[in-house]
């Protein structure tokens, strides 16, 4: 008789984790920095799927790892805020409530499903000085396994964070303007790249979540807008 396979759960749940990382790994980095204005979100991508969208009127939504599976996600959370702000108000759809579903979501996949999402999201809010509860911007980043943690004055999701963060750790300041915001980006994407090369405005997604915009705060920057403000820096 033959004994039946055995995996401890802590040893299940190590094994999940680890494909997850592997994967999520492989994708590029993206950056959402403060700046003066609101929200940056720049992202390494050559594709034509973005990784950077909309979700409502204050907030963007960023995934790396399986486009498939992040991609979804974003589809739910323009859903889930469409129908909280038709219910409510289009001023109670935060950027927290929205992460804290988004949490709740990805980590009950982890608990129970075979094979975990591989993505690692971020979920940026930009503050709007009409109401005192949402002055403020907020960041939150939901990895793997539905752990949430909300950041200041920048985030990092994909690649090598590591990296990443550190070159941010020493070059970020608060109060940049939008193009400082970009170029610092753009640098501390290059950080973490693994084949060291300069990265352009062909090889950059960036998207602004700015404050100073009437109605929704979201705008997609195009080629040229970036190149020029990379190249007055």
């Amino acid at each position: 008789m033959t004994m039946p396979f055995y995996a401890s759960p802590e040893q299940i749940m190590a094994d999940k984790a680890e494909f997850a990382r592997k994967g999520i790994s492989r994708g590029k980095s993206i950056v959402a920095l403060e700046f003066a204005g609101g929200v940056l979100l720049v992202a390494e991508n050559a594709t034509s799927l973005s990784k950077v969208g909309e979700i409502y009127d204050r907030i963007a939504f960023a995934g790396v790892g399986k486009f498939s599976e992040f991609d979804q996600l974003r589809k739910i959370g323009v859903r889930f805020a469409d129908t909280k702000g038709y219910a409510y108000s289009r001023e109670d759809v935060v950027g927290q409530a929205l992460a804290n579903a988004y949490s709740q979501a990805i980590g009950e996949v982890f608990t129970r499903e075979m094979k975990p999402l591989e993505i690692e999201i971020i979920v940026a809010e930009v503050g709007d000085d009409r109401w005192e509860d949402h002055r403020k911007n907020s960041l939150y980043r939901v990895n793997f396994d539905g752990f949430i943690s909300d950041h200041a004055n920048y985030c990092v999701i994909g690649g090598n964070v590591a990296d990443v963060e550190a070159w941010l750790g020493s070059n970020y300041q608060a109060g940049l303007s939008a193009g400082d915001a970009v170029r610092i980006g753009q640098k501390a994407l290059d950080s973490g790249s693994e084949r060291g090369s300069n990265l352009t405005e062909a090889t950059l997604e960036v998207c602004l979540l700015d404050r100073t915009r009437p109605g929704r705060k979201f705008t997609r920057l195009s080629v040229e807008e970036v190149r020029v403000m990379l190249d007055n820096g």
